[in-house]
């Protein structure tokens, strides 16, 4: 009986939300995607953690490629959301610049499931981020953020992601041969600061590169 009210309770959700059901089975799914991978994550499980079904999920998302994709797009929608709402127009260069760098380590910083979704994306060869148009749409954004620097857009963003990028993908790794010095808070304020010092003066000291 309990089942059954469960299983109740869940339908009436799905008719009266199912755009929050949704967004749950979204975020249970980067959960399980981020660390088990593509071939590993298993539907059955993240069908058990949303309370919902295995018929719901396809009914929603195709199959679980399709579950994937949508994952994807829905990490690149949440970063390119947050630099959106940085409001760097009203601001000058290089205040907007140093915004936007901040903005991108603590993002990667506080979601390290993004960046082991990048990682496993990777591992892919990009095949799935290929097949989506929105990805490509979501991410023309970020480079349109730079074009106010004297710098070639594309170069000041992979610099950018390369070194926010790393403190979150190599933070173990890291650790074990160096120590955890830089992984603890006091070293986290000190990489940010490092990380937007670089990228201003690679751009102040070889302008229009």
């Amino acid at each position: 009986r309990a089942g059954a009210s469960r299983n109740g309770d869940s339908r009436s959700r799905w008719k009266q939300n199912p755009e929050a059901v949704q967004a749950n089975i979204l975020r249970v799914a980067q959960e399980e995607f981020a660390k088990n991978g593509l071939s590993g994550a298993r539907v059955d499980e993240i069908a058990a953690r949303t309370e919902t079904s295995k018929r719901m999920i396809y009914y929603y998302f195709g199959d679980k490629e399709g579950l994937y994709r949508r994952v994807l797009e829905a990490a690149y929608r949440d970063v390119r959301a947050g630099e959106r709402d940085l409001d760097l127009e009203g601001l000058a260069p290089e205040a907007a610049l140093r915004r936007l760098v901040e903005f991108t380590f603590d993002h990667h910083h506080r979601h390290p499931d993004f960046i082991r979704l990048v990682m496993i994306e990777n591992i892919h060869h990009g095949h799935y981020l290929r097949q989506s148009a929105l990805i490509r749409d979501l991410n023309s954004g970020a480079i349109e953020h730079l074009e106010r620097a004297d710098a070639d857009p594309l170069v000041v963003h992979w610099q950018i992601s390369a070194l926010s990028f790393f403190n979150v993908s190599n933070a173990a790794t890291f650790s074990v041969i160096f120590g955890d010095r830089l992984a603890r808070p006091a070293g986290q304020k000190l990489l940010r600061r490092w990380v937007a010092e670089t990228v201003l003066n690679a751009i102040l000291v070889n302008p229009g590169a």
